[in-house]
């Protein structure tokens, strides 16, 4: 399973910061005190892998609906040349990670690519993004 793979890659991954009340991260540490988990991250990963799995019914009818690519995409210079030389543009619409290879110039970027849509994390260069910002949704 895609997903799969994406989520077992450790270096691979996004910081989130969560704000928990005192009870709440109070009832955390009793577990992790009572060997449950190792620490609270392991709890806070475990509860959201658990939520994704009761949920994953939802998010796949949600991604069919949207026609959203699941997992990693990459978008390489090649690939936006070809679309260039044939007129397409390109809207981009991920869920997951999506890389877009870091010899794309901001000039073939703004020629290919319509929008951009990414429920994870976009992964391109800070003058690409920047060229880009108005297309990114």
């Amino acid at each position: 399973m895609k997903d799969n793979l994406l989520r077992d890659k450790g270096g691979e991954s996004e910081k989130i910061t969560v704000n928990l009340g005192y009870v709440d991260l109070g009832r955390i540490d009793v577990l992790v005190q009572e060997g449950f988990y190792s620490n609270r991250t392991d709890f806070i990963r475990t509860a959201i892998r658990n939520q994704l799995t009761a949920e994953a019914e939802a998010v796949k009818q949600s991604i069919v609906r949207h026609t959203l690519e699941l997992g990693l995409r990459d978008y390489s210079r090649a690939e936006l040349e070809s679309l260039e030389a044939a007129g397409e543009r390109l809207h981009i619409k991920v869920v997951g990670l999506a890389r877009i290879a870091s010899d794309v110039t901001p000039e073939l970027a703004l020629a290919t690519i319509e929008s951009i849509t990414v429920l994870g994390a976009l992964q391109a260069s800070t003058e690409l993004k920047s060229a880009l910002a108005e297309r990114i949704r």
